[in-house]
């Protein structure tokens, strides 16, 4: 098992959520993303502790391969790490925007798409997400609502809580809404096309960049009647969030130790403490001490892992079936 430096980034619209939730000391003001576990080209993540200790990601999955990805990952991803893992602190409103999917990110950037999943860790009062279209809207609307300000109305919009579950499949419009605090799991990809900024100037007085016209491609206009994921929520009992071809996530909600058997399992396995703390221990009997806020990455090789809390303990963990 892996535990990784984090990776943080002070950001014009981060808050100062992250440092003391993930219980570290930081010097950066705005905190507005951790990068947990990241392959990304100049952000890849280096193993914090233990006998691999200053070794990037990369550097382990060049080393072992399949052992650490699971052989169809390994044959479906090469030497990528496949997921992307944040917590983000949005103190203002983030920018609308959309991801394309693999087709089109391929087509224009030799990349993969980008879909993603959010788990809202914590909420201010008035704290709320965007996902999707409220109502039926033609290409030609869509650009014209960002043309005049409008396109806030078009989308759905959600007063948010603490366990909330989003998913987001590429194409789907979206904005993560001031004083939500949310873990997000989400294709290795770092390609967004920015569609509209509430018209925001930087420190230079400059607007940022935006993607209008390479989004409007992108963009499903599916209406759907909600986009919250639901889902029963149980303790000491797997609960599935989110199951498609790029992440399968999984809550524990735990107050008794929980044995998790993953023989059967030709994947890797993040594990993200959403809250509380306790200990997990693999089938080769490594226990590594855990606390809200930390993320490990388990091996495919290990065969299971008991996740023992201390009183109580909340995790995510997702794996590519």
């Amino acid at each position: 098992m892996y535990r990784f430096r984090p990776i943080l980034k002070s950001l014009l619209w981060g808050g100062e959520k992250i440092a003391p939730y993930k219980e570290i000391a930081a010097d950066l003001t705005c905190i507005g993303e951790s990068w947990e576990l990241s392959g990304v080209e100049g952000n890849v993540s280096v193993v914090a502790e233990g006998p691999d200790a200053g070794l990037t990601l990369a550097q382990l999955i060049a080393r072992d391969g399949a052992r650490l990805l699971g052989k169809k990952n390994s044959e479906r991803f090469g030497d990528e790490f496949p997921l992307l893992v944040k917590f983000i602190d949005a103190r203002q409103d983030l920018s609308i925007q959309v991801h394309p999917d693999d087709k089109l990110a391929w087509e224009r950037h030799r990349s993969k798409g980008k879909t993603e999943m959010w788990y809202v860790v914590a909420a201010d009062e008035g704290a709320h997400l965007r996902s999707g279209f409220a109502k039926e809207v033609t290409p030609a609307q869509y650009e014209a609502s960002v043309a005049d300000d409008t396109i806030t109305g078009l989308l759905a919009d959600y007063a948010v809580r603490p366990g909330n579950v989003f998913f987001l499949p590429a194409g789907r419009v979206h904005s993560i809404g001031a004083g939500s605090f949310i873990a997000e799991i989400q294709q290795t990809s770092d390609i967004t096309y920015r569609i509209y900024d509430f018209n925001r100037r930087d420190a230079q007085g400059n607007k940022r960049e935006l993607h209008t016209e390479q989004a409007k491609d992108a963009i499903d206009y599916t209406v759907l009647p909600d986009y919250r994921t639901r889902y029963e929520a149980a303790q000491n009992r797997p609960v599935e969030l989110v199951a498609c071809p790029y992440f399968t996530t999984t809550l524990y909600d735990l107050t008794e130790p929980q044995q998790i058997d993953l023989t059967a399992t030709d994947s890797f396995v993040v594990v993200i403490c959403m809250e509380g703390r306790g200990t997990v221990t693999d089938s080769a009997g490594t226990t590594l001490a855990v606390h809200q806020g930390e993320t490990l990455l388990v091996p495919a090789s290990t065969d299971g892992l008991t996740f023992t809390p201390e009183k109580g303990m909340k995790l995510l963990t997702s794996r590519i079936d």
